[in-house]
């Protein structure tokens, strides 16, 4: 019944209704009716709610009023109010517990939801619908702040719609880390998948186990990029760092819960665990000292996926204190982190060491197994019980498959959709997140043009993401996720360029009914919203506006292939040694390079102006693009 409703929906509402408007929702709502008229905001207006659960939201909401308008706002209880959010008393089957019904006249704004995630989203969509100015930190004088005559009803397609942060590689401060679930809580996402420790640092603090924080938190501090800095030096001051306490955790935990965002924490085992085996060697094979790697080249990657580590960093499944320590160590997630699942990471464990190691050896012959690879199936089963004992259940990265595991664990799929379509098959809970996709910490541009980074990843590609297979039953497809890792990210402020407008694309992707995705229609919506992010000083990556350049062989030339994400732009290219203009060669299709040593200059245009960033590549650059 909700896909024939949302289908008839959307047959009645053009995608121009939103262009008409001048209403630039993201993520785009399941139906959207515009009527004539307007709703004007002023300092007589009044903001109330009609139960107790609903109060939280509408303080939240006046909070943000105020800050933009300067009105003064005060919330009260009552049965009608200019702008009212209201709790239904019979549950509203079709919306769900995050869903909500907005409805806007001259005479004021309507919020109806079953619970208070509803009524948090829905006041996301109201303040969408206001004014950009409304995003604006201080008072904003002479600004008609006007709500356009909507009815809309809203609930999102996935129950999971994530963000993984990783504070290993750089440390976010609590602050930071509230701010950027501020920013996802606006999108509609509801998890944060917080990556707490890798080789890079342990960043939460396990009281029974103070090492952890008192030197695996802490590294030799290093410029440079991340593959390529100095190996720490014999007595080196390790200085660069930090870690939450309890106390940091379960401020961040309630902050996130205030706007409907769940914490899924991830304590990245067997493999990852430099820092950890910093703080307690005598956990790994070798039990040889090693430090917290500040980002050197510690492994050797060979183009079939697998690799070498030069450093060990992967914890012993044959000694026994390992699961004790584990032990340890959950206890105190379990006891800080609500959510009912903990992330156990579970990727990329090298196993040169376990293959050895006499014990890992006396254990491969007491399960039966000759392959060392079984091994981590051992390890994973032996922390499922450790977390099932806690009442935790298990999600990791589709390694986890590798060996079996219990049908209560959920997998995260990374590695394209293989895993977790495997994981669909077999009775388990999956989350959508490929590299392809997903991953926000790849180059959003051209590769010449930001920090190199091993992969790029275009907006339109994660917009064009589908999480369901086919052939896969969709009630195993929790949902998705976009993935930040922070080996070049050393700060809040570039963790948004990376994070937008991809995070604005995947939370359409997310929230929105599969049928109304739209392309050209989303980048309209986009550029609104860079400009709302303008106004809330928050920094986006305008990568979308760049020529993509391709190039292919044809009968022995080189050919040039431009291409575009916005429609409406125009690319303008040279190969004479001048700078492009919009009197330049206009692209129209396929070109021959010509021969010689050429450098190939494009931009982008728009109205006769140019946008985005000018490209400039050398043959030989357009010749490794083949």
């Amino acid at each position: 019944m909700k896909f024939l409703k949302t289908f008839l929906y959307l047959c009645l509402m053009p995608l121009s209704a939103f262009a008409q408007n001048n209403i630039n929702l993201i993520p785009q709502p399941v139906s959207m009716q515009v009527d004539a008229g307007t709703f004007t905001l002023s300092k007589t207006s009044t903001i109330g709610y009609n139960r107790d659960a609903a109060r939280p939201v509408a303080e939240m909401l006046t909070r943000k009023l105020n800050a933009a308008t300067g009105f003064n706002f005060q919330v009260r209880a009552a049965s009608s109010a200019s702008v009212l959010l209201s709790l239904n008393s019979t549950p509203d089957a079709e919306l769900g517990k995050e869903g909500y019904r907005l409805s806007s006249s001259a005479k004021g704004v309507q919020i109806t939801a079953n619970e208070s995630a509803g009524l948090f989203y829905g006041m996301q969509t109201l303040l969408q619908l206001m004014p950009k100015e409304i995003e604006s930190a201080t008072v904003v004088n002479s600004i008609a702040w006007t709500v356009p005559a909507v009815r809309i009803t809203d609930y999102p397609r996935f129950g999971w719609r994530g963000i993984m942060l990783d504070v290993s590689r750089h440390f976010f401060s609590k602050a930071d880390v509230m701010a950027y679930i501020d920013q996802l809580a606006r999108l509609k996402y509801n998890v944060l998948h917080w990556h707490l420790t890798d080789d890079n640092g342990w960043r939460v603090e396990i009281k029974s186990l103070p090492k952890l924080t008192s030197i695996g938190a802490w590294r030799v501090e290093r410029n440079g990029r991340f593959g390529e800095r100095e190996d720490p030096k014999p007595g080196e001051a390790a200085t660069y760092g930090g870690f939450y306490t309890h106390e940091d955790i379960r401020e961040v935990v309630k902050y996130a819960a205030e706007r409907n965002v769940s914490i899924v924490p991830e304590i990245d085992v067997p493999g990852h665990s430099m820092a950890l085996l910093a703080a307690y060697p005598e956990l790994s094979c070798l039990k040889k000292p090693v430090a917290v790697n500040p980002g050197t080249d510690f492994a050797d990657w060979y183009g079939n996926g697998t690799f070498k580590m030069k450093i060990e960093n992967t914890l012993n499944p044959a000694d026994e204190r390992v699961y004790t320590f584990l032990d340890s160590v959950f206890t105190e997630i379990a006891m800080l982190f609500p959510h009912p699942y903990i992330h156990v990471g579970g990727d990329e464990c090298y196993k040169g060491y376990w293959k050895e190691d006499p014990g890992c050896q006396a254990l491969m012959k007491r399960i039966g197994t000759h392959h060392v690879e079984d091994l981590q199936g051992y390890f994973m089963g032996r922390v499922e019980k450790i977390l099932q004992a806690k009442g935790k259940k298990m999600i990791g990265w589709d390694e986890i498959l590798e060996g079996g595991i219990s049908p209560t664990a959920a997998v995260m799929s990374w590695r394209g959709t293989k895993g977790g379509i495997e994981a669909a098959l077999a009775g388990h809970n999956v989350v959508m997140t490929p590299t392809t996709y997903t991953y926000i910490d790849y180059n959003q541009g051209d590769q010449t043009i930001d920090p190199p980074i091993y992969a790029g990843l275009r907006c339109k590609t994660s917009y064009s993401f589908e999480p369901v297979p086919e052939g896969v039953d969709p009630k195993y497809i929790l949902g998705g996720q976009g993935n930040l890792w922070t080996e070049q990210v050393p700060t809040l402020r570039y963790a948004e360029y990376m994070t937008y407008p991809r995070a604005w694309a995947l939370s359409e992707v997310y929230w929105s009914p599969k049928s109304a995705k739209n392309w050209d229609n989303f980048t309209r919506r986009m550029e609104n919203h860079f400009q709302r992010a303008d106004i809330a000083g928050i920094n986006y990556s305008e990568a979308v506006y760049d020529p993509i350049v391709d190039t292919y062989s044809e009968n022995g030339k080189m050919m040039l292939l431009l291409d575009k994400e916005i429609p409406d732009l125009t690319i303008y290219y040279t190969f004479d040694g001048t700078m492009p203009d919009d009197h330049s060669n206009k692209y129209t299709g396929p070109v021959a390079v010509p021969d010689g040593p050429v450098t190939l200059r494009v931009q982008a245009y728009r109205n006769g102006k140019p946008i985005g960033h000018f490209i400039s590549l050398k043959r030989a650059q357009l010749e490794s693009r083949m």
